[in-house]
């Protein structure tokens, strides 16, 4: 992508020549090599530069456009700012979006070096050794149907006409596994694994593997469940999966439109366990793929959503931080239309729970690993989920494999009946989260 400084100028001049008074450009690139394999051979490798502008224009009447192009040269940003500017007479009146009063804030955005891209014959050769490894880790194991290995360099900018300019970039690295057996008389069973880091020499691959490899062996002797209430621990991915089906929580745009399960009312209520508490963290040390700012140039940072169990705060654009008397978190992403969405989260505990609970002294209790099927299981507006999993049944730290089962409940009451928030905190793709223990769930066996 062409240097921000120059599109920044080339902008600027075309703007003065088009009588353009008002404009802002959100820009990014991504360079990324990803590959996929299927019993030691190559099944899918593909290299991708995908890189595209965001263009919005103000008019006279303060309404405003918007276009996106992928051609950052001077014609391409003439015809971007041109078809934004007929289009802004087409806008909407009320609520208009406007420029995040942070965008010219300075903040510590730098371009960082970039970890060196692998060779993409280097790539495959390492994602080859590891399904292989998998294989032979056990002979029920017959295939990593599920597996990817990629590497990605990203570059971002915004600017707009009042003089912000900010620019970043960063490497990113990733490893998935997802393996199956096949064993005569039993069913497939199935586990997986994920890894990151900022670039493929620093990923951990071994660990991938072995997480891998031990979750599958623990799953081939299973054992159905009684259906009933367990006090059940969720496993960091699977709880944070949970959250993000219900992340409407704390999305002031979906409070705004009323889909929320919140109201502009509930900050200070409490509604979760004091145990636990609860931040959107984009400059997280854990988070590889930090940003500093959002698309409206808002700089990211730590959002207090949850503290001891109550509802400290919503994530914002610039536009709801307005029309709710707030403050722009960082949160925004340009579009056909300015979205909110979380960044990173990081859970921890709150206030000191009353006993140390532990799977090695626990009696009974459910652990669930991984949930499926969010996007049917969840009704994210009426608060509700009924999702099966994968996990096991514990007892002083002896796990069974659980044949088949869904839980089900309420999410709002899931949070309040939280009894324990562990210590240790692992790294998720969506953030960085403990295990949660939660008591009183229905867990429904086949």
């Amino acid at each position: 992508m062409a240097n921000i400084k120059e599109i920044a100028t080339v902008a600027k001049e075309t703007a003065a020549k088009l009588g353009i008074q008002k404009f802002d450009i959100y820009g990014s690139t991504a360079d990324s090599t990803s590959v996929q394999v299927d019993q030691g051979e190559p099944k899918q490798v593909k290299a991708s530069n995908l890189s595209g502008v965001t263009v919005r224009v103000w008019n006279e009447q303060n309404t405003m456009g918007i276009t996106s192009t992928t051609d950052v040269d001077s014609t391409g940003l003439e015809l971007a700012l041109k078809t934004a500017y007929e289009a802004s007479f087409f806008g909407v009146k009320e609520n208009v979006p406007d420029f995040s009063p942070e965008a010219t804030v300075p903040i510590n955005s730098k371009l960082e070096e970039k970890a060196p891209q692998v060779p993409v014959s280097e790539v495959i050769d390492s994602l080859l050794a590891a399904e292989k490894e998998v294989i032979a880790a056990h002979p029920a194991i017959q295939g990593v149907p599920y597996n990817g290995l990629s590497q990605r360099d990203v570059d971002r900018f915004y600017l707009n006409s009042e003089g912000a300019m900010r620019a970043e970039s960063h490497s990113l690295a990733s490893i998935a596994l997802y393996s199956k057996t096949e064993q005569s008389g039993k069913k497939p069973r199935s586990a997986g694994a994920f890894r990151v880091s900022k670039g493929l020499k620093d990923l951990d691959i071994d660990g991938c593997i072995q997480e891998t490899t031990e979750k599958t062996i623990s799953h081939l002797n299973y054992e159905k469940v009684k259906s009933g209430k367990y006090t059940v621990v969720f496993s960091p991915e699977a709880f944070l999966s949970l959250l993000g089906a219900f992340s409407n929580l704390f999305n002031a745009q979906s409070i705004l439109d009323k889909q929320s399960l919140s109201t502009p009312d509930d900050i200070g209520k409490e509604i979760a366990s004091p145990l636990l508490s609860v931040c959107d963290d984009a400059l997280h040390p854990a988070n590889v793929a930090a940003s500093t700012f959002d698309g409206e140039g808002t700089p990211t940072r730590k959002v207090s959503l949850i503290e001891n169990g109550v509802l400290t705060s919503f994530l914002h654009s610039a536009g709801t931080a307005k029309r709710m008397n707030a403050k722009p978190t960082g949160n925004a992403n340009i579009g056909a239309k300015v979205t909110v969405s979380p960044n990173f989260y990081h859970l921890f505990a709150g206030a000191p729970a009353e006993q140390e609970l532990s799977l090695s002294t626990a009696e009974n209790v459910i652990f669930i690993d991984d949930l499926h099927a969010l996007h049917a299981g969840v009704k994210s507006l009426q608060g509700s989920f009924s999702l099966p999993f994968d996990g096991w049944i514990v007892n002083q730290d002896v796990k069974t494999s659980i044949d088949s089962a869904t839980v089900a409940g309420d999410f709002l009451e899931l949070l309040k009946s939280i009894v324990f928030v562990e210590k240790e905190a692992e790294l998720t793709p969506s953030g960085v989260c403990p295990r949660i223990w939660v008591e009183g769930l229905s867990i429904t066996g086949e």
